[in-house]
């Protein structure tokens, strides 16, 4: 695979591209910013995932590893709708007891 990708440059870099937007949007943000600075944040990612297209390229499994990272974060997104949706999504952990 890593062999694939080096040979793919630009799909690489695209997919970088796409997880690292994915993380930063499902982790990092608060709130909306102003369109502007929506851009800027975008372009200096961009320009930032050209350093993991370069480790990428070096044989690091940088998409191997955002991968997991994606796929860890959508099982923690379907858990919480699964136990919204079944009513548990309460305002205490689970696993605490209830302060006397």
């Amino acid at each position: 695979m890593q062999a694939w990708f080096h040979d793919h440059p630009v799909i690489s870099y695209l997919l970088i591209l796409a997880f690292t937007i994915y993380i930063f949007n499902a982790v990092f943000r608060m709130g909306r910013l102003p369109i502007l600075k929506e851009v800027i944040v975008h372009v200096i990612m961009a320009i930032g995932c050209l350093v993991l297209l370069l480790l990428q390229l070096d044989k690091l499994p940088i998409i191997q590893c955002m991968a997991v990272a994606v796929v860890m974060m959508l099982m923690l997104r379907a858990r919480q709708l699964y136990d919204k949706r079944r009513g548990k999504g309460g305002d205490k952990p689970a696993g605490r007891a209830e302060p006397r």
